[in-house]
C-alpha cells in the first residue's frame, strides 16, 4: 500500500492517538471528568493556620510535690503550640479537667510569661475567676481557650494567660491580666468572658498585691 492509500485510509492521523488517551498539547487532564477534579482537589495541601501569639502550657501535679521543694518548682512548661493545628493536636490528647487529679492547676500562658506572680509581666496584676461544681467545667475550659487563643477580647493585650484550679469540691478558673489598676480594661474583660461562658452568677477580680499579703482575705477590686 503506497501513502496516499495510506492516508485515504485514515483520512485523520490523530485519531487513534486520542483513542489511545494521548493528549494534545492545548487539552487538560481530566477535564469534564468529576472523579478527575475531585481527586485533583484532595492533593491540596492545606498551610498551617499561624496564631497571633505563641501559648505554653504549664502543669502542676500534686502528686509530685515536694515538702522540700520551693513554691511553683513543680510547676513545668509541657508544650507551647503557635498554630491552631498544634493546639488541637495537644488539646485532643491530654486530660480535661474532669480527669486531672485533685489539686492539679493546668495552665495556659503566653509564650514567655510564667503562671507566677513574680512575673514581671504579672506582677502588676490580677485575676478574674468563675467556679463550678466537681467535674464540671470542661466545656468552660475549651471555650476560655479558644477565646485566648483567637485573641476575642477587646483587650486581648491585657490578657497573661488563664488556669484551671482542679480541687475536691469544685473546679476554678482563672484569667490572669496584666494592669489590675486598669479598670477601664479589666471590666471590659470581665463581661465579655462571662457572656462568653453563659456565666449566671456574679464574678470578681482580685488583684495580685491583695492575694500576696491577705492570701484568703483579699477582697474583689471589682465585680460583673
Amino acid at each position: 500500500m503506497n501513502i496516499s492509500e495510506e492516508e485515504n485510509k485514515n483520512p485523520n492521523p490523530n485519531t487513534k492517538d486520542e483513542e489511545d488517551g494521548e493528549l494534545e498539547e492545548w487539552e487538560i487532564a481530566g477535564e469534564g471528568d468529576d472523579t478527575a477534579s475531585s481527586s485533583l482537589k484532595k492533593v491540596v495541601v492545606e498551610q498551617p493556620q499561624p496564631l497571633e501569639h505563641s501559648w505554653t502550657f504549664w502543669f502542676y501535679d500534686p502528686r509530685a510535690k515536694s515538702k522540700k521543694a520551693t513554691w511553683g518548682s513543680s510547676r513545668l512548661p509541657i508544650y507551647t503550640f503557635s498554630t491552631i493545628e498544634q493546639f488541637w493536636s495537644l488539646y485532643n490528647n491530654i486530660d480535661h479537667p474532669s480527669k486531672l487529679a485533685v489539686g492539679a492547676d493546668f495552665h495556659c500562658f503566653k509564650y514567655k510569661i510564667e503562671p507566677k506572680w513574680e512575673d514581671p509581666v504579672c506582677a502588676n496584676g490580677g485575676k478574674w475567676t468563675v467556679i463550678f461544681k466537681k467535674g464540671k467545667s470542661d466545656m468552660a475550659w475549651l471555650y476560655t481557650l479558644l477565646a485566648l487563643i483567637g485573641e476575642e477580647f477587646e483587650y486581648s493585650d491585657e490578657i497573661c494567660g488563664a488556669v484551671v484550679n482542679v480541687r475536691a469540691k469544685q473546679d476554678r478558673i482563672a484569667l490572669w491580666t496584666k494592669n489590675a489598676a486598669n479598670e477601664t480594661a479589666q471590666m471590659s474583660i470581665g463581661k465579655q468572658w462571662k457572656e462568653l461562658l453563659d456565666y449566671n452568677n456574679t464574678i470578681g477580680f482580685i488583684f495580685h498585691d491583695d492575694a500576696k499579703k491577705l492570701n484568703t482575705g483579699a477582697k474583689n477590686r471589682y465585680t460583673v
